[in-house]
């Protein structure tokens, strides 16, 4: 059974692994791959993502049965669609359960629950998560070159 949890300040070296995992963070070539996150820019992003939200950000890990994090989930407010963004990723070594599927509705449920009616995400043409998306009831708004913009009404 996966679980959602709110991560705290001393658990983001989960964070930092992922982000710096080049198989973690493939998905990401077209915006530059791995992400640094040094621990000297932790307390500033806690700030900002979990302590102090102003209900345009929510951020948490997934956890399964063994008590592991797994992935992470998250949304926040884009001013250049005026909507709310969504974010998914599962540790590269937890891919292949079921766990994005999992992620992905627990997102949705809590942006649902934070009031808010609709999520985009905007995916690397070629990165295969876009069906995760569809599956889970997300459609194409529109594409360009390199993404294609998926929108879910809750």
């Amino acid at each position: 059974m996966l679980t959602v949890y709110k991560p705290e300040y001393g658990d983001l070296w989960f964070r930092e692994r992922m982000l710096s995992d080049a198989e973690t963070m493939a998905y990401n070539h077209a915006w530059g791959g791995t992400i640094p996150f040094p621990k000297e820019h932790w307390k500033k992003w806690y700030d900002h993502w979990i302590a102090n939200t102003d209900g345009k950000r929510y951020y948490r890990y997934i956890k399964n049965e063994a008590d592991e994090y797994i992935g992470e989930i998250a949304y926040h407010y884009d001013s250049e669609i005026n909507g709310f963004i969504a974010n998914v990723i599962v540790y590269a070594k937890y891919r292949g359960n079921g766990y994005g599927g999992f992620a992905l509705d627990a997102l949705c449920a809590a942006a649902k629950e934070n009031g808010i009616s609709v999520l985009y995400d905007d995916i690397a043409i070629d990165n295969p998560a876009v069906y995760l998306f569809l599956k889970h009831g997300f459609s194409e708004d529109h594409r360009t070159k390199e993404k294609i913009v998926l929108k879910k009404e809750l």
